[in-house]
């Protein structure tokens, strides 16, 4: 006897179809999973064979052999154990499922039958969609979030006793449907008419007139039943949501050219660092950068979920796809593995978690050198491509990264505080400072000083985050406008002929960045970061061309680049 089921699993943040095979033959009873199963799923045997027999089924006595196709793909996880244990139960006659060949099932069993949530269910449930499936069966832990992918039913259960016929061995009281498109199911020789369940893939119980003997029905989710609506309304993406409890750059007092900065950053999605003495609130003001980042797109909103999904870190699907930019804060002790992603099974690291959103690292320099030096290419080509001997992962990782540093080891040098002055030798700063590898912070566009605020007494303006994000909104509808037809949405991701095309420089403009470069002895990668930057202030100035005062602004936020070439 022979049967069939469908299930999936990752590969990398993708989901991948599995195909199911469930051959019972004579022999010896024993169960043997084949197709590259990981321990988890080759544990399954015992999972399922327990779950059979405490929800009144049979466990076949007879040779059963499990290939999860195709057998060159390496498998993981637990998400399997639903579809192995139906498919022995439908390939031994127990249960009869006339669609099960449109419907994905995943989910993990308990000993007694009930179903547990498995991690990266929306990237599966995705590839299910894509492949033609009409349905889904899975834990109701991971219902909601499945919901989430439209065109596709979501059905979820909570234990194996809630499909039909649980804990019936009888084959006369088997479920069945009397054809496609009949509305009447088939209990025990019995027929009935259906209540409004024809459209299941798979049959269910009759929930009007039950027997105490019969299961209750299968728990039936839509995207209807999940479909998310906020408290206050739906706000547009363009409109500036005010929240009592979210920090604000009212907050930060004086230090008004480096807001200028950060809108600029973010603007364009521009890397930054911030060099300054404790206490001047570096930390402070790139930990309010979301507070004026624009939300994500559709499509940027369904990749960073599935991102999460498949690291297992959606806690909470409830209020829909993830809407706000991700930002992660690693702490300095933090591995290359769990910066760039990997591990015995790789998984996607923090560069990937913050897939669209920022990267923050405080105290830059405190990080291991081996560790900074993986963001290198990420930075450059936007993924992660994570080797091993039998398979190679590649992970999105077009992110800002947002950094702060003091400016020397005891963090005073250049304060010209003279109660606090510096105690370090030249030697030392020069130590401190190369832990951070020129070709890195070529790699960061935006390098400004924060020194000890001298306004902060003051009773003058202080820029609000409503303001600078009105500005960001307004330069973020340029490059959407310019870049309709691109694949990208940000001047930083400008290159090759892109980059020349719109952010051309006039022959003034071209002679002086050349007399820069050279005075400077800035490489071709700053080159281009410098143009790129300077087509960011042309739009939030709303400038069509490049003129001089841009390129000039933002040289000059070439911080370190400008006090090597003076140290030297």
């Amino acid at each position: 006897m022979y049967g069939k089921m469908h299930s999936a699993c990752l590969y990398g943040i993708e989901g991948v179809m599995i195909g199911v095979e469930i051959d019972l033959a004579n022999g010896l009873p024993q169960t043997n999973i084949i197709g590259l199963p990981d321990s988890a799923i080759r544990e399954a045997v015992e999972r399922v064979r327990a779950a059979v027999k405490n929800c009144g089924y049979r466990y076949p006595q007879q040779r059963i052999t499990i290939n999860l196709a195709p057998a060159d793909l390496r498998k993981e996880g637990s998400a399997f154990d639903l579809a192995i244990a139906l498919g022995i139960l439908i390939t031994s006659g127990q249960l009869i499922m006339p669609f099960a060949k449109e419907v994905l099932f995943i989910g993990e069993l308990a000993l007694d039958g009930s179903l547990r949530p498995v991690s990266g269910v929306l990237p599966m449930v995705e590839a299910a969609r894509r492949n033609g499936f009409k349905a889904v069966l899975l834990p109701e832990g991971n219902a909601t979030e499945a919901a989430l992918i439209g065109g596709i039913h979501v059905y979820a259960i909570d234990h194996l006793r809630a499909l039909p016929n649980s804990g019936e061995a009888q084959s006369n009281s088997a479920l069945s449907i009397e054809g496609k498109d009949e509305q009447k199911l088939k209990v025990g020789g019995v027929s009935a008419e259906m209540p409004s369940l024809s459209s299941l893939p798979f049959p269910v119980s009759i929930s009007r007139g039950m027997d105490a003997n019969e299961r209750p029905p299968v728990l039936v989710l839509s995207l209807e039943h999940l479909k998310y609506t906020p408290a206050h309304g739906t706000s547009e993406a363009s409109s500036f949501e005010v929240n009592e409890m979210m920090d604000d750059y009212s907050d930060v007092l004086g230090q008004q050219h480096v807001k200028r900065a950060l809108t600029i950053a973010a603007a364009g999605m521009h890397n930054i660092l911030l060099i300054g003495p404790p206490g001047t609130g570096k930390t402070m003001l790139i930990k309010r950068l979301p507070s004026i980042l624009p939300k994500l797109s559709e499509s940027e909103a369904l990749e960073v979920t599935k991102i999460f999904s498949a690291a297992g870190n959606l806690k909470d699907a409830h209020n829909g796809l993830l809407r706000s930019r991700p930002f992660r804060s690693p702490h300095h002790t933090i591995s290359a593995a769990g910066l760039i992603g990997g591990g015995g099974i790789p998984k996607p690291g923090e560069v990937s978690l913050a897939h669209r959103g920022i990267l923050f690292l405080d105290e830059l320099p405190e990080f291991s050198r081996n560790v900074l030096e993986v963001l290198r290419q990420p930075l450059e080509d936007g993924v992660v491509t994570i080797s091993r001997a039998r398979a190679s992962f590649t992970y999105p990782a077009t992110f800002m990264l947002a950094a702060s540093m003091n400016p020397c080891s005891c963090g005073y040098f250049g304060s010209g505080l003279t109660q606090q002055h510096c105690t370090c030798s030249p030697a030392r700063i020069a130590q401190y400072r190369a832990k951070i590898s020129g070709p890195l912070l070529d790699r960061i566009d935006l390098q400004v000083d924060v020194p000890r605020p001298k306004e902060w007494d003051r009773q003058g303006h202080v820029l609000s985050s409503a303001e600078m994000y009105a500005e960001v909104m307004a330069a973020q509808a340029i490059q959407a406008k310019r870049f309709k037809r691109l694949p990208i949405s940000w001047n930083s991701e400008l290159s090759g002929a892109s980059l020349r095309r719109y952010a051309s420089l006039s022959r003034e403009g071209s002679q002086l960045l050349y007399d820069i470069l050279e005075n400077l002895g800035l490489s071709m990668r700053a080159h281009d970061r410098i143009i790129k930057l300077s087509r960011t202030i042309a739009d939030l100035e709303g400038a069509q061309e490049i003129t001089s005062a841009h390129l000039a602004e933002a040289v000059q936020y070439r911080n370190l680049d400008r006090q090597a070439i003076t140290e030297e």
